[in-house]
């Protein structure tokens, strides 16, 4: 048998538990055929690069599956029915990868940071002072906030 990773989005509208549920049902599909799901990972509500049918973000979901390549045939002709799904892939790989995958890991190293997605970096910029607006020109400038100076 070979060895595949297969990827798919699901709509944005759909709740996760339904794409749990397809995900149990594309596992189930995949064994009922003489084929084993060695991993199952749900990757999260993602955006998308550009829309797909009406859809800016998707549900995305990871199978590592070891079936023939009658299962994996399947696999696709049912995803492509299923009104749920609007993208999928299956590429054949020659190992599957133990652990979690890339995506995964960054996701980790993510939220591991301080200030969470974004680092810490706007969090020690001093406030902002006032300054003159377009038309101001001839205004008498603007005074510094109290206790800076300039």
């Amino acid at each position: 048998m070979a060895l595949y990773e297969n990827v798919f989005i699901a709509r944005q509208d759909v709740p996760t538990t339904q794409v749990e549920a397809l995900t149990t049902q594309f596992a189930e599909l995949v064994t009922g055929l003489g084929g084993t799901v060695s991993k199952k990972e749900y990757w999260g509500l993602r955006s998308l690069t550009y829309r797909i049918k009406k859809n800016r973000k998707g549900h995305y979901t990871l199978l590592n599956i070891d079936a023939p390549s009658a299962a994996v045939k399947e696999l696709e002709r049912t995803m492509s029915i299923n009104e749920d799904i609007i993208r999928f892939i299956t590429v054949r790989v020659d190992e599957l990868e133990e652990g979690p995958s890339a995506v995964m890991q960054r996701s980790a190293e993510k939220s591991d940071r301080p200030g969470g997605d974004r680092g810490d970096r706007w969090g020690d910029r001093p406030p902002r002072r006032e300054r003159p607006r377009f038309g101001d020109e001839g205004a008498a400038p603007v005074a510094a906030p109290a206790g800076e100076e300039e």
